[in-house]
């Protein structure tokens, strides 16, 4: 794991326990966000489209045996789906901004449930500029909802109604690779949701296509 990403996510968690480091927490975690989107928008502009959804490791094991484009779905429509519909019990970025069609996307879940060539094939049809956009706006909607925690808040557990209603939206596949998701999430508290997905999963998925990016690209 870089270190830099390493060392700031420790930081992040050790504050984030005590109610006066808590604030400080919250903008190291912040700050972490943005070097790790520095990182992502670095793909916009250095990966020509073709890049975004190339699959050089279709049969490896671990995360760099996806896509750019698919890394990047994953990390966004699972934040989407945590901070909204299971943290504040609203409607997702991803409605309520019309993006599946905007991004061209077939499909409204994670994408954990698609294998090898489907995840290339998935990944050529997206609008990268609707699917940075989605990126982008999810981001800030996440950080302005964490700005109104309190150390407190952070205890908090998902509400069984709020599970019900995850359920319900089908934005997690019944497959097999994805389902165990929900019990996941469900489980931890809002601490343990900020770092995964908020902070830790984008550091791994990140990494992953930089990894993608270098294989691709072995002189960058």
């Amino acid at each position: 794991m870089n270190k830099e990403w390493s060392e700031l996510n420790k930081t992040m968690q050790a504050r984030l326990r005590k109610k006066d480091t808590f604030q400080a927490g919250l903008e190291t975690l912040f700050a972490l966000r943005n070097q790790l989107m520095d990182t992502i928008l670095s793909f916009r502009e250095a990966l020509n489209p073709a890049d975004f959804s190339a699959i050089p490791f279709i049969n490896a094991d671990g995360y760099h045996s996806k896509t750019v484009a698919y890394s990047l779905w994953h990390i966004f429509r699972i934040e989407d789906i945590v901070a909204h519909t299971l943290i504040n019990g609203d409607e997702q970025v991803f409605f309520h901004g019309g993006y599946q069609q905007r991004i061209n996307a077939p499909i409204v879940t994670t994408g954990n449930e698609l294998k090898k060539q489907q995840i290339a094939d998935f990944s050529a049809q997206l609008n990268l500029d609707a699917l940075y956009a989605y990126l982008s706006e999810v981001k800030e909607s996440t950080e302005s909802l964490l700005r109104g925690f309190s150390c407190e808040d952070l205890k908090r557990k998902i509400p069984e109604e709020r599970k019900a209603a995850l359920e319900a939206l089908h934005v997690v596949s019944e497959d097999e690779s994805a389902h165990w998701l929900i019990d996941y999430w469900c489980e931890k508290d809002v601490r343990g949701l900020i770092q995964m997905p908020f902070s830790r999963h984008w550091i791994m998925h990140i990494e992953a296509a930089l990894r993608i990016r270098g294989k691709l690209q072995p002189a960058a």
